[in-house]
């Protein structure tokens, strides 16, 4: 009789079979046990993501040398998007592309009371005038470094390689998350409606463990 592949427990698994396994047999036995344990993992995430809606106090930043108040589409948008998700935008400001402002604000409304995210907008460039990274980054007790891949991934996607120029990246500071992006309204939009709107109470649920 044959057996079950390494690693595949044939009294536990679902596609519990008696059968002789032939290579495509055994090929189709991996992949059902693949998909059960995505349905699982799915329906895992889903129930994390259930638990931990509720609405989160924002900060808003963005970094640049030229916007205004009237003119900063980049801050507002982000505002917009939480606001219609049902979140909370505690303050918003607009700050110098210059490390020292950039840190120095931010490290100010991470300490405004109730905010748990910090949202970035402007600065993530390769120019040496982008000074967001290094400001921001210095902050982080631990890199969440997937938020930066698919960033580039769904960034790739529409922009092709130009897609590796942007250094966005995301971290948790204490009990809070931080996050930038760029400062286009395009990758204000494509990073809040993918990857933020979508997961914020849940990064936030984690970071708060």
């Amino acid at each position: 009789m044959g057996s079950f592949p390494a690693g595949i427990d044939n009294r536990r698994n679902p596609f519990n079979s008696q059968c002789v396994l032939d290579h495509s047999t055994s090929c189709a036995v991996l992949r059902g046990a693949i998909e059960w344990n995505s349905i699982m993992t799915s329906a895992s995430t889903q129930e994390h993501r259930r638990n931990a809606a509720k609405p989160i106090t924002v900060a808003v930043m963005t970094v640049s040398d030229t916007r205004t108040p009237d003119n900063d589409e980049g801050g507002k948008l982000i505002a917009d998007l939480l606001e219609r998700a049902g979140h909370c935008v505690a303050e918003r400001v607009i700050v110098p592309d210059e490390a020292y402002q950039i840190m120095a604000h931010a490290k100010r409304l991470l300490n405004v009371q109730g905010v748990e995210c910090l949202l970035i907008t402007g600065g993530t460039g390769l120019a040496a005038r982008d000074q967001t990274t290094e400001a921001i980054e210095g902050l982080y007790d631990a890199v969440i470094p997937g938020y930066g891949e698919l960033f580039r991934m769904l960034s790739y996607q529409e922009i092709g390689p130009a897609a590796m120029l942007s250094r966005a990246s995301a971290g948790r500071r204490g009990t809070q998350i931080l996050i930038t992006m760029p400062g286009s309204p395009a990758g204000v939009r494509l990073a809040m409606e993918r990857l933020i709107v979508p997961e914020l109470p849940h990064l936030v649920m984690h970071a708060g463990k």
